[in-house]
């Protein structure tokens, strides 16, 4: 079950994957797939349903014991081909990126780069899941403690990064020993269906990942929260959803691990070295155009170099190519879909109204697909629409500021705290300002945070849990002790 990508030619997996085989939908309806550079259909994919749902989880379920058991060498050698596989496959699987999602090519192998180390990385922690013994403080019991997998496990990604969200999750959740159903943003599910393909190819048993793309996410992953069966969901997505998916794993006491929204402060102190800044807001705001919950959207410029900066960034800015992601040279593509851009022209058409200037950018680009141009905007008002919004577009909005109190006030005057962005020469002055910042992470003169190597997530509303480094496998772990007495 498979169809050709027309701007690629690629035969991708069009159905849904369940207990090992790819199956047509119960429900008999399928829904398109679209480039976001032309509006084009480029698939047709299968709509599964609740009953498709329920299947999808008794196949978790019914094979859960048997992967649990599976040695971990095992399981780590499985990884580790995945990751082989997905770095062998790497033009056909940033074509599929490109088409469905619509970031440049050059972006999307750096995310088939960045998503098979995550294979690769739980792949290394698979064998070292460790435990304790000891003695109990009177010496007459012994403490053995033991890990397990905490069993069927929900996984919920969003469309920007199509392979490495499901990488992220993927990866740990095998590696614990659980089994997972999967279910990928309607927007990209051929990368996420590509993907089960290589997983099949490096190993994984009959049942142990299932993927199920469907439109009527509501249904399907409320089928899953409510069986009884799964024991952990981890989601990434906006924070009002997932608001919704911690209700729903209420009744069961469901583990939950939540990556959710974001509005990044990204602060440039009177010192810093403003080249270096704005090559950090490169990073920091043009990544993935700006559809990343890391992106920043909230530059806090020391008032003495405020100018400077904004004008060096718009220069930047304003000189990258913009078109159709595999084109050649282009270094910004479209927008997700249409409602995408219509949210990003009223954030700035918000700010524009209350005084601030566009000193690059500001309109939507015309003609087919959903582009919309780098954009900078300085003598933003706080009171700004975007400020409270996170923006997921390339719109990077300057707003001065005069003192340190001033700036952390200011930065972490939002619901959010994912990340932070601190720019200057004097390290004390780093160091003190990314303590006081309500982040879960800090990039010191850097505008570049995520590594599968590292703590990945956020504080208030900006999640619970964390992806990655050598806590992201505790996420599916369950602690087990044993009290035994001493004879």
């Amino acid at each position: 079950m498979t169809t050709s990508l027309t701007r690629t030619g690629l035969d991708t997996p069009t159905g849904l994957f369940i207990g090992g085989a790819w199956r047509a939908s119960n429900s008999g309806k399928t829904f398109d797939v679209l480039d976001p550079a032309t509006g084009e259909v480029i698939a047709t994919v299968e709509d599964g349903d609740v009953a498709d749902a329920r299947a999808a989880m008794a196949a978790a379920a019914s094979a859960q014991d048997s992967w649990a058991q599976t040695a971990p060498r095992e399981r780590s050698v499985i990884l580790r081909r995945a990751f082989e596989l997905i770095i062998e496959r790497t033009e056909e699987l940033a074509s599929i990126i490109t088409a469905e999602m619509g970031k440049p090519l050059a972006d999307a192998r750096g995310e088939v780069a960045y998503g098979a180390e995550f294979f690769r990385w739980f792949s290394e922690e698979a064998v070292r899941i460790s435990g304790d013994h000891t003695l109990t403080g009177d010496g007459k019991n012994r403490i053995i403690v033991t890990r397990a997998p905490v069993g069927p496990c929900i996984l919920v990604t969003p469309w920007n990064f199509p392979l490495a969200m499901g990488t992220r999750k993927i990866g740990p959740a095998l590696a614990a020993g659980c089994t997972v159903v999967f279910k990928p943003a309607e927007q990209t599910p051929l990368t996420a269906l590509a993907l089960a393909d290589i997983l099949v190819e490096a190993g994984v048993p009959d049942g142990v990942v299932n993927v199920v793309p469907t439109t009527n996410a509501a249904e399907v992953v409320g089928s899953w929260m409510a069986s009884g069966s799964a024991r952990k969901i981890s989601f990434t997505g906006s924070t009002e959803v997932g608001k919704i998916l911690l209700a729903q794993a209420a009744p069961t006491v469901m583990r939950t691990s939540m990556e959710l929204g974001g509005n990044a402060p990204f602060i440039v102190a009177e010192d810093a070295d403003v080249d270096r800044a704005v090559d950090g807001a490169m990073v920091a705001k043009m990544r993935n155009m700006g559809e990343a919950c890391t992106a920043a959207n909230r530059f806090f410029v020391h008032r003495s170099v405020a100018d400077e900066f904004a004008d060096r960034l718009a220069a930047r800015m304003g000189s990258l190519k913009v078109g159709a992601g595999d084109g050649d040279g282009v270094e910004v593509g479209p927008l997700i879909d249409g409602e995408g851009r219509a949210k990003v022209q009223r954030l700035v058409d918000d700010a524009l109204l209350r005084g601030a200037r566009a000193v690059v950018g500001g309109t939507e680009a015309p003609g087919p697909g959903y582009f919309y141009p780098p954009t900078v905007l300085d003598g933003v008002d706080p009171a700004s629409d975007l400020m409270s919004t996170e923006i997921f577009g390339p719109v990077a909005a300057v707003i001065p500021f005069d003192t340190e109190d001033e700036v952390i006030a200011l930065a972490n005057d939002t619901e959010w705290g994912l990340v932070g962005y601190v720019f200057t020469q004097d390290i004390d002055r780093a160091l003190r300002m990314g303590e006081r910042l309500e982040v879960g992470m800090v990039g010191l003169n850097t505008g570049l945070v995520s590594n599968p190597a590292a703590p990945f997530g956020g504080v208030k509303q900006s999640g619970l849990g964390r992806e990655g480094g050598k806590v992201g496998i505790d996420e599916f772990l369950e602690y087990k002790y044993f009290a035994v007495p001493r004879s």
